[in-house]
């Protein structure tokens, strides 16, 4: 049983966010918990299923139809990461400056999508943790 396509979205996971999590220390100069979650560098999501869909390619080949399945998401996966999720996080912001003052408002999490940026690392990441979840289970 080929157990690499179960492990291959945690471990992804795992190092993206252990990445983005030491990249957000010491841009803060702090142990940043509160900054996990979404947006940051690099992107979860990029690394999840760029990963998966690099995995697919490596062990199946590019002809195989589950990797045009697996690109297919990986595209809307990163497309909704720089558009729908940062305007989601433009929006918050926005809602949060004019409910400033009101005690009843709950401040809204501002930083939800990624930049180009954010998600080239993440899918460098998906990259890498598909080259060595290749490797260990050959």
């Amino acid at each position: 049983m080929d157990l690499s396509y179960a492990v291959m979205p945690f471990v992804a996971w795992l190092v993206a966010g252990v990445t983005k999590f030491l990249v957000n220390s010491i841009r803060a100069r702090r142990f940043a918990f509160d900054l996990v979650g979404y947006g940051g560098l690099p992107s979860n999501h990029s690394a999840i299923v760029s990963g998966m869909a690099a995995l697919i390619a490596l062990r199946e080949g590019i002809a195989h139809p589950a990797f045009g399945v697996a690109l297919t998401l990986a595209f809307i996966v990163m497309l909704d990461a720089s558009s729908l999720r940062r305007q989601v996080g433009r929006h918050a912001a926005s809602i949060n400056r004019l409910a400033t003052g009101d005690p009843a408002h709950a401040a809204l999490r501002e930083r939800m999508g990624h930049t180009l940026a954010e998600i080239m690392a993440g899918i460098v990441v998906g990259g890498l943790v598909a080259l060595g979840v290749h490797a260990v289970f050959g």
